[in-house]
């Protein structure tokens, strides 16, 4: 039995859910952000709530909300929950941009989706205005897995090139430290390149092959499982199995005894990023008090400004960004998965 409310509120905001007798799926309005993957056998939403209050973009004031900070990315902080949707920018916009209200991530993470049902499926629409592009995702429960269908449009005449990531984030009670496990289908992996706060600790720009990353002063340290230090911070990113039609994610609560995870097609989203945040960024809204670790899988490696994306090209001889075409489409098709285990799956299979 299936249930959907297109209209509903989650923790403050306006909402809908869809709903089976296994999972209980929230996403948001305004972002579109999926906020809640609850899995009714273990009473536990893996994705990632902040610790800081949570309101509408659109009501977002820097003057009024002090308490997401000063920067480019508080907007997106103010309203940011889960499973959030980076088009066109993975990352920061170049100073034009933010100069003219461009925030990190691009415009799909605090803009406005309509929510309807259709055929079982709970369907959200948007369009991005300044990146003249339209988004339509759709989400569908099948027992104890989460179909995702995107459709990113090009509104203009012009071939665009963008970033397109799903930036996945998990949080307590199902992320802790030193407990929590991964695995993934990574290769070729690099340390991001320049300075990621005061608690960083691999080596600026190594290259490694999944999953020992290098540290900056002792032995690799094994990104399998979530670090244990009190404080801690990184970005790593990684090339997906090439030799592999689907990539994935897992992630195991020992605790829980749940596995959670994605699997889509390699040829869809070539790129993982992970980053890690472990109580370490002492401004607002963090304040020291955020345990997170994204799980960001995407068509770009790096989060950078559209400029150096391009600039890149490619890493490993791998594009860093994808090509739309003038008045064309691009499609994407992936799935969350949950499941009952009783250790770390060593892989995740397409459920479809």
């Amino acid at each position: 039995m299936k249930t959907i409310m297109p209209e509903t509120t989650y923790r403050g905001r306006r909402a809908a859910v869809c709903e089976n007798h296994q999972l209980r799926v929230t996403v948001l309005q305004e972002g579109g952000h999926i906020a809640e993957i609850f899995d009714k056998a273990t009473n536990v939403n893996p994705l990632w709530t902040p610790p800081w209050r949570s309101i509408e973009p659109s009501i977002y004031d820097p003057i009024q909300y002090p308490e997401y900070g000063a920067g480019v990315e508080a907007k997106l902080l103010a309203g940011i929950m889960g499973h959030n949707l980076c088009l066109d920018l993975f990352g920061g916009p170049s100073p034009e941009e933010a100069a003219a209200g461009m925030t990190v991530h691009g415009e799909a993470s605090v803009g406005p989706y309509e929510i309807s049902e259709t055929d079982g499926q709970l369907v959200l629409r948007t369009e991005l205005p300044w990146a003249q592009l339209g988004l339509e995702r759709r989400l569908e429960l099948r027992d104890r897995a989460v179909r995702i269908r995107e459709t990113v449009e090009n509104l203009s005449a012009c071939d665009r090139p963008i970033a397109w990531t799903q930036h996945v984030t998990l949080g307590p009670p199902f992320l802790e430290r030193g407990v929590t496990q991964f695995r993934a289908s990574a290769t070729r992996s690099k340390v991001f390149e320049s300075d990621f706060g005061s608690a960083a600790y691999l080596k600026a720009g190594a290259e490694f092959d999944w999953p020992a990353a290098p540290h900056v002063s002792q032995a690799p340290v094994d990104l399998r499982v979530f670090n244990q230090s009190p404080v801690s911070s990184a970005f790593t990113t990684h090339l997906m199995d090439p030799q592999r039609e689907h990539a994935f994610f897992v992630a195991f609560s020992p605790t829980g005894r749940l596995a959670f995870g994605y699997v889509w097609k390699q040829a869809d989203f070539p790129w993982m990023g992970i980053w890690e945040e472990n109580h370490s960024r002492a401004n607002p809204p963090w304040n020291g008090a955020t345990l997170a670790r994204g799980m960001e899988f995407g068509v770009s490696p790096i989060p950078e400004s559209r400029r150096e994306m391009i600039d890149r090209g490619r890493l490993f001889g791998v594009p860093t960004y994808r090509w739309v075409p003038g008045k064309s489409r691009l499609e994407a098709e992936y799935w969350a998965v949950a499941r009952n285990a009783e250790g770390v799956p060593e892989t995740l299979e397409w459920p479809g």
